[in-house]
């Protein structure tokens, strides 16, 4: 993995190379991926459990997958400011779907647990995404949809360990 413009052994933008020309097409279907991605999830949030939006839903997914843990570090995994967590927290709290514990390290500080409502209220939004998903792979042969799920954990992984183009230093 390496990163345009960072690189001296990789050209930079507007020099024409198929990598470049690649990465720009690339970028279009992740743009319009992105945009249908988020007209499904608007639409399921109307229709989906307990009207559970995006980053509530998101919140809540970190705590279901990675258990107990502070506002600032769920802030930190999504990108957000401790504050607009906070407000989903409490939102999620008032409904029953997490609760807040002492945390076992520092009695002073406390983490955010899913409850069995949320874990309830995640389950059933995970399997009406499923269920969509399996529509609209269900035509695909096996082995596109195995590729698929291979090349974009691949892709996923490389963009979680490369440094932001706002953060990465030249070389």
């Amino acid at each position: 993995m390496t990163t345009i413009g960072l690189d001296p052994e990789v050209p930079a933008a507007g020099s024409g190379s198929a990598v470049l020309d690649d990465a720009d097409r690339l970028g279009t279907q992740l743009v319009r991926f992105m945009r249908a991605l988020n007209r499904a999830k608007t639409q399921m949030s109307k229709h989906g459990p307990d009207g559970l939006d995006r980053l509530a839903y998101a919140v809540l997914f970190c705590l279901v997958h990675d258990g107990p843990q502070r506002t600032g570090k769920i802030a930190e995994q999504l990108h957000a400011e401790i504050s607009t967590i906070s407000r989903q927290t409490r939102s999620l709290v008032t409904h029953g779907m997490i609760e807040r514990r002492a945390d076992p390290v520092d009695g002073r500080a406390c983490v955010l647990a899913a409850t069995e409502e949320g874990v309830r209220v995640f389950e059933e939004t995970r399997r009406q995404r499923n269920v969509w998903l399996a529509g609209i792979l269900a035509d695909w042969p096996a082995t596109e949809r195995s590729d698929l799920i291979t090349l974009l954990d691949r892709l996923n992984a490389d963009i979680e360990t490369t440094p932001s183009l706002c953060t990465a230093e030249p070389k």
